[in-house]
């Protein structure tokens, strides 16, 4: 605690009383304006007492109001209740919308003179004072004038945090008791020259305390009888206005026995003051208590989110976490807290409650929360064009206690560590659509032919000048395609194939694939960096957040316009104003003819390693994702109206997915098609039910195929010259192993491409081995759905 303020250093305690005293009877005598601001009659004392006028003129002669602290609310997209955020339930209203009744019972309980003095009363006071002074109980005797003050005063102290002027406002005996009861008295007055007394009546019951954590009539209306201030009937306020005086002891929740007698006491008052009749006293004191309480559910915090819409507790933590990080909210991280907990905003967010509802109901039908194998999944949906974040869900249960029990947690799986989120999770082959960007952008298209057999290749094979190449052998496998050999971008695309996306990588600039996934929020959940310009990240090895992942396929689906993810749309203070919110800084990304050659390329996923999930009903792109030895397992996807990321793994580590039981079910490889489609799939087809989706734009062949031309027949010509003819003509060459083949052994016994390809494709020459080819014939294995 801080010093005691210097005027309780100028006096002692019989200097204190004479002082109150010589106040009391002044305003008593002379006049309440006179003795609150003046005090001329202090002079007689100073000589007994050594009192000095000095010591009253320390005191504060004008009572600072500031706006009270009021609870913040967020909303739903439609409105919807999430979750309430205070120091203080309370929400400020006008005296108009505070049930007369409800005034008058507070007024026959605190202050049954209110309308008749002028701050203070002085007959009270000065009773007290005696009562105390000879050591008898301590009386308050303070008006409800005074009581308004003090509240102001504490208010004012907890706002700026000044916890030892908090405690000074609440002394009750000693000097210290004594001179706060003068500094109110001085400010009641000067409060009474400058306000009606219906403004401090209104101030009053916005401020004062009426049960554990709950202040003002209108939220404690709410919490204990359901309804507004303005519809409270005599028996509730009666219980209300009882509260004051002790909020724990008369907490009607808490405490309901003492509470009613609380209640019935005040009855009694009313019906002295004329508030009520001798018939409904009667009533009200034979009437339980119970049979009166109505009490709402607390909303406080994002652990009430999930009762409102299943799930939202993590996009309301995630919401929380934006106006804590955003300077938008302000200068420092103590100023954005204290305008969530003490501001009294409302806040509307991007939530669809329908769209949320599916989305848990689906994470958690992929992987139940109690599912015996512990594994996670988390789902992040972002509407394309807006960056508006409609659901957030995953199959944990949000609890931001510290005792909190086994599958309950306030780990966001689906954001980064700033918005509490986890690292985020390697993306695997889902990234593989960051590499096809760049691809298309360097003028290679997605017919052009890549040699997918290499399944390792020296790291400067790989162009990265934005960092130093090292001289080791890169070496990898493919997780999800299985297919090998020559084939086109396209086919490599649906069947997700790593050597040929490495292949790909060669002819690249990979600090160019790794900015362009950076420009479409693609970086690394653990740092915010951009992924490293290493060959392994071509294949996603490096983590990320779903939300990001969902966010970036948007881009896709909006013709090449990246937004940033966005949870509110409007921030809105108690007085009508709106604050500035955070923006999706939409911007086009990526060209929209290499936009509309991604969707179409990606929309092949259903006939490639998505092909178990079968044909849309309606157009929809995607990419599922496989890491080495299925540590995480992803699908994220698309259509026009919807991007939604699916992520499957364990978020305690890297550890595989195999040879478990899953949801009943048993596994040995976990894929991206085998629970994160699933998931996509469920979800996607529920959220667009009824709802018209439109198509991607169209990609024009040439567009797509880029320009085609002749591939020599090259058979029986000599190695060195056929190869010559291959790169004049604008072909890549790759010289495969011996065959057995009619022609001259060292001359071209196959070639893997004829008629027409485009240039910048890659041909694989076979030579002969001089040997006639065996009677037999030889197919390459099917790709793995993935």
């Amino acid at each position: 605690m801080g010093a005691r303020p210097a005027w309780d250093r100028q006096v002692n305690l019989v200097q204190a009383i004479s002082l109150l005293i010589a106040f009391t009877l002044l305003a008593g005598v002379g006049g309440l304006l006179a003795a609150g601001l003046v005090l001329p009659a202090v002079a007689a004392l100073k000589g007994s007492a050594g009192v000095t006028a000095t010591a009253f003129d320390a005191l504060p002669a004008q009572l600072d109001v500031k706006a009270v602290s009021e609870k913040s609310t967020m909303l739903a997209a439609d409105g919807t209740i999430l979750a309430e955020f205070y120091a203080e339930d309370r929400k400020a209203v006008p005296l108009e919308s505070i049930a007369p009744i409800m005034q008058q019972a507070v007024i026959a309980t605190e202050d049954k003179r209110f309308y008749h003095h002028g701050g203070i009363d002085p007959t009270g006071m000065l009773r007290a004072v005696a009562r105390n002074a000879s050591g008898s109980d301590t009386q308050g005797a303070s008006t409800l004038t005074q009581q308004y003050v003090k509240n102001v005063l504490i208010e004012s102290a907890l706002r700026d945090g000044d916890r030892a002027a908090a405690a000074d406002a609440r002394e009750a005996e000693g000097t210290e008791g004594y001179g706060r009861k003068l500094r109110e008295a001085k400010l009641a007055v000067a409060l009474e020259n400058n306000n009606s007394k219906d403004q401090i009546l209104e101030g009053y019951l916005n401020i004062a305390q009426f049960g554990i954590a709950v202040y003002g009539a209108e939220s404690a209306a709410q919490r204990f009888f359901s309804k507004p201030a303005s519809e409270l009937d005599y028996l509730e306020a009666a219980t209300l206005a009882g509260v004051t005086q002790s909020p724990t002891k008369w907490d009607p929740i808490k405490n309901p026995e003492a509470s009613q007698s609380r209640r019935d006491v005040v009855l009694g008052l009313m019906l002295e003051q004329g508030f009520i009749t001798a018939d409904e006293h009667a009533r009200g004191v034979a009437t339980p208590l119970g049979d009166s309480l109505r009490p709402a559910a607390s909303k406080l915090s994002c652990m009430a989110a999930g009762d409102q819409v299943p799930g939202s507790g993590y996009f309301c933590d995630y919401v929380t976490k934006i106006i804590k990080n955003d300077p938008t909210f302000g200068e420092t991280v103590d100023d954005r807290l204290e305008l969530l907990y003490r501001g009294g905003l409302t806040i509307t967010t991007t939530l669809d409650p329908r769209e949320q509802a599916l989305a848990d109901a689906e994470v958690k039908n992929g992987i139940p929360v109690d599912d015996p194998s512990g594994v996670s999944s988390a789902i992040s949906v972002v509407e394309p064009g807006t960056g508006r974040v409609t659901a957030m869900a995953q199959n944990r249960v949000y609890n931001n206690t510290s005792e909190a029990p086994a599958r309950q947690t306030a780990t966001n799986f689906n954001t980064d560590t700033g918005y509490g989120g986890s690292s985020g999770f390697a993306p695997g082959s889902t990234f593989k659509p960051f590499t096809l960007l760049q691809w298309l952008r360097e003028g290679h298209t997605l017919d052009e032919v890549v040699d997918a057999s290499p399944m390792s290749y020296p790291i400067r094979a790989f162009a990265a000048p934005c960092r130093r190449v090292g001289t080791e052998i890169y070496r990898f496998g493919n997780a999800e395609g299985s297919a090998s050999g020559p084939m086109t971008v396209l086919d490599a695309t649906r069947n997700s194939v790593n050597s040929a996306y490495i292949a790909m990588a060669t002819k690249l600039n990979l600090c160019s694939i790794m900015e362009g996934a950076a420009s479409l929020g693609i970086v690394q959940g653990g740092n915010g960096k951009p992924f490293d310009p290493l060959p392994a990240n071509v294949i996603g090895s490096q983590s990320v957040a779903p939300l990001r992942m969902a966010a970036a396929f948007a881009a896709f689906s909006a013709g090449g316009v990246y937004c940033k993810p966005v949870a509110i749309t409007n921030v809105t203070m108690p007085d009508g104003s709106q604050l500035p919110v955070p923006d999706a800084a939409c911007s086009q990304v990526i060209e929209p003819p290499i936009a509309a050659q991604l969707n179409y390329a990606l929309g092949n996923v259903w006939e490639g390693t998505g092909k178990s999930r079968g044909a849309r009903p309606s157009p929809a792109s995607g990419k599922t994702g496989t890491t080495s030895h299925n540590e995480d397992t992803w699908f994220v996807g698309y259509n026009t109206l919807r991007s939604a990321a699916v992520w499957v793994g364990f978020s305690e580590g890297f550890i595989p997915v195999q040879n478990m039981m899953i949801n009943g079910k048993q596994i040995k490889y976990t894929y991206g098609a085998t629970i994160a489609g699933p998931t996509w799939v469920r979800y996607m087809d529920q959220a667009m039910e009824g709802r018209p989706v439109p198509g991607f734009g169209a990609v024009g062949r040439v567009v797509m195929a880029g320009h085609a031309v002749a591939v020599p027949e090259l058979v029986g010509h000599g190695l060195d010259e056929a190869t010559a003819m291959l790169q004049s003509a604008g072909f890549e060459v790759v010289v495969g192993d011996p065959i057995p083949s009619h022609t001259g052994e060292g001359t071209v016994g196959a070639q893997d491409v004829t008629g027409t390809a485009q240039m910048g494709s890659t041909i694989t020459l076979r030579p002969s081995d001089g040997s006639a080819p065996p009677d037999r014939s030889a197919s390459l294995p099917d790709a793995e759905d993935g």
